[in-house]
């Protein structure tokens, strides 16, 4: 996660995302680095591009908050459903279905 992170920070300072500069971010924050990795991180990030992915990750995530939020509104809708589907028909409807048969 802390190469991630000295991405991110590269990223937010407007440097280049490079080997030479994930080590010395790295290095500077007292992490012994892994060459293999900041290899694999420098190389797989080149292609990305970050703002957009953070952008995506803002809108995501709202979304995940929101969400949440209006599922137990529909959950409650269609309890009530099925609870009026079980009770079978009302007082009221009986009543103007003997009606009906009076009438």
């Amino acid at each position: 996660m802390e190469y991630i992170y000295a991405s991110l920070l590269l990223h937010a300072s407007k440097k280049e995302i490079s080997e030479d500069n994930l080590k010395a971010v790295l290095t500077a924050a007292g992490i012994q680095v892994d060459d293999v990795r900041v290899k694999a991180v420098a190389a797989a990030l080149k292609e990305v591009n970050i703002e957009e992915v953070l952008k995506n990750a803002s809108t995501m995530q709202v979304a995940a908050v929101a969400a949440p939020a209006q599922a137990p509104a529909e959950e409650k809708k269609e309890e009530k459903k099925e609870e009026e589907e079980k009770k079978g028909p009302s007082e009221e409807e009986i009543a103007g279905g003997l009606a009906s048969l009076f009438g």
